[in-house]
Parts: structure tokens; C-alpha cells; sequence
């Protein structure tokens, strides 16, 4: 699969199949993947916590206030991601430029997991919709959770959505 494929056919998936576990070898993968991409002065300050079975339904369940998310109910899997320390020349360059890198840095992470996770047939949702304080709890972590993302095969019959975006010349333009 190229990458525009793989652009094409990654979808938020909200149906998940919560009888087909995803396979151990599948998640170091998308992790061995994710690990790879890049961040300001290669600091990587994030830090990825797998979560299965019953950790896995009790963040689902921290993702679900006001009914939000019910369909992480059934994701086998869910990756908590979570702020981690820049190293010393990120955070120097964070500091004169203002700007908050490890956002940026979370955000490719999570779009190069959410790529290799197609590329292993599986569905993912990023999710941005969480109760902090539980999933630290939950996890034992003490820096601020900033993504979420459900994990597991697509029920049987699921299609992806067709894809609804701007116009090309609306986003691009050439100086």
C-alpha cells in the first residue's frame, strides 16, 4: 500500500469488532512505526501506554462523558498518549520561538500510528474527548494525557465513509 492509499482508506472507525483481539505482534508494530517519526530536535516527548481488556473498557468508559464515544465500548484496544519532557535543545527552542512543539510532535506520532495501523488492516479513532484525570489515574501516569486513540478490527460490513474535504485550491495555493 502506497501512501495516498493508505490516506485514502484510513477512516475514523466507530465500529469496532470487541470479539476479534488484535494480535500483540500487530500493536509493537504500529508502535515500531510510530516511535520512527519525527519531533522537534528528536526529543519524541510523548509516551504511548497499550491498553487491553479491562484497562482497555475502563478508558473507553473515560472517553464517553456527556455520551460521547460509546462506540470505544467495544475497541479491544486503546493508546493512551500521553506529554512527556522535552529534551534540553526542544525546550530552549520552545522557549525563544513560543511554541509548543510536543503538541506538534504528538500530533505526527499519532498520525504515523493511526498509518501503520491501516497498513495492518485495523481500524483507529483519535479521540480528544477524555476525562484527564481518570486515564492518568487508570494508567499511573503523571504527565497530561493528550490523545487517545480506540484500535481494533472494523465490525464485518463496515465501509469506509466517503471522505468529505475542502477543495484543493481552497487549502493550497502557490506564492
Amino acid at each position: 500500500m502506497n501512501f495516498n492509499e493508505i490516506a485514502k482508506n484510513r477512516y475514523s472507525c466507530r465500529a469496532f469488532d470487541g470479539n476479534k483481539p488484535v494480535e500483540d505482534e500487530k500493536i509493537k508494530s504500529i508502535l515500531e512505526s510510530t516511535v520512527l517519526s519525527p519531533s522537534a530536535c528528536n526529543s519524541q516527548p510523548y509516551h504511548f501506554t497499550v491498553c487491553k481488556g479491562e484497562k482497555a473498557k475502563e478508558i473507553a468508559k473515560a472517553t464517553q462523558s456527556m455520551g460521547m464515544n460509546k462506540f470505544t465500548t467495544d475497541a479491544p484496544v486503546m493508546i493512551v498518549i500521553s506529554e512527556d519532557n522535552y529534551n534540553k535543545t526542544a525546550n530552549i527552542g520552545s522557549k525563544i520561538k513560543n511554541n509548543d512543539y510536543r503538541s506538534i510532535d504528538i500530533g505526527i506520532a499519532t498520525a504515523y500510528l493511526t498509518a501503520e495501523a491501516t497498513v495492518q488492516g485495523l481500524g483507529t479513532c483519535i479521540l480528544g474527548w477524555f476525562d484527564d484525570k481518570k486515564i492518568r489515574n487508570i494508567c499511573g501516569l503523571n504527565n497530561p494525557v493528550r490523545l487517545v486513540v480506540a484500535l481494533g478490527y472494523a465490525k464485518e460490513g463496515s465501509a469506509i465513509p466517503s471522505k468529505k474535504r475542502k477543495d484543493y485550491d481552497v487549502l493550497v495555493s502557490e506564492v
